[in-house]
């Protein structure tokens, strides 16, 4: 009896070793999730630094009844240019740092924990997952992110489509929005913003991991280059903003309400009006061209910033 009572003590204690995780696992796991957010956030930052000035015109055109043209956007900027200065064209560029830093940040670090939640779940490797949690994972992810940054996303938009009298600074578009408008207002846009993100977050990521993966298989190489990485990436974005860029164009609309004399309407109220209004293709797909542009520079140089610094921050930890 005293012998059976030892082994069942053995295997107790053998049993929770297994399940609990050993405090080198749970450092190792807390130093990946902060080079994740790390990773994330350079990525982020430099990726929407670098299209500033085009996304702030492709703001512009949304929120308003202009008809676009590549010839209006340019005009546009060399205008903005002219009459307020270079630094201008990156006007409102500081709250889109304020909020992409973190939104990078939070979403490729999601990213890689839903990879490995996943690939424990299906008995993959999170970068040998199937397709359908392949891009589960990248919608769990955009969903996550979008939804603990969103009022940073409706300032940014805000400061990009009014002049700097109206609002002086980040702090002060929250303070005006909270009282003239009601705190409810900084959430206005919202469902369009995570009914767009599902398809766009996850067809991205989808993408770029399916072409990574293809890429081991058929070059033999573990690793893609830069420039391949920048292309994979650029194809990602074109996907991604495509299938999800009319909801871009409501969720614009809804977020600038206050200050464009828009009413503030539903989602079916908004996608009605710029349908009658400007058309179904010219009104939802409006600037779509420009998203063709800067969106495949943004994506390629977000992945390729995010994988980059991974492999540095791997290769200084060992």
């Amino acid at each position: 009896m005293g012998n059976g009572v030892k082994e069942s003590a053995v295997r107790v204690r053998e049993d929770a070793e297994a399940v609990l995780p050993s405090p080198v696992n749970s450092k190792s796991d807390h130093r990946q999730v902060l080079s994740s957010l790390l990773s994330g956030a350079l990525a982020g930052a430099l990726a929407k630094t670098a299209v500033a000035p085009l996304d702030r015109t492709k703001i512009i055109f949304q929120v308003s009844s202009k008809r676009f043209s590549a010839k209006e956007a340019f005009r546009l900027l060399y205008f903005t240019y002219l009459n307020e200065g270079f630094l201008s064209l990156w006007r409102g560029n500081s709250a889109t740092m304020v909020r992409v830093v973190p939104y990078a940040a939070i979403q490729f670090s999601a990213h890689e924990e839903y990879k490995r939640i996943l690939g424990h779940y299906y008995g993959f490797r999170g970068e040998a997952l199937p397709p359908w949690p392949r891009l589960l994972a990248g919608a769990l992810a955009g969903t996550t992110a979008a939804s603990l940054t969103y009022p940073l996303d409706l300032v940014r938009a805000r400061m990009a489509v009014t002049p700097k009298e109206m609002y002086s600074n980040i702090f002060h578009v929250f303070i005006r929005i909270s009282r003239e408008e009601g705190l409810k207002t900084l959430y206005h846009g919202f469902m369009p913003t995570v009914l767009g993100v599902i398809p766009y977050a996850g067809l991205s990521f989808f993408t770029y991991e399916t072409l990574k993966s293809l890429h081991r298989e058929y070059s033999g190489r573990p690793q893609p280059y830069p420039f391949e990485r920048m292309i994979f990436g650029a194809c990602a974005g074109l996907i991604g903003q495509s299938a999800s860029y009319p909801l871009d164009v409501v969720r614009r609309r809804m977020q600038t309400a206050g200050v464009t004399g828009h009413p503030h309407a539903s989602i079916a109220h908004t996608l009605r009006a710029i349908v009658r209004e400007e058309g179904a293709v010219r009104g939802l797909y409006k600037g779509l061209s420009m998203n063709w542009l800067k969106g495949p520079i943004a994506v390629g140089i977000s992945f390729t910033t995010f994988d980059l610094m991974q492999i540095l921050l791997r290769h200084l930890q060992s």
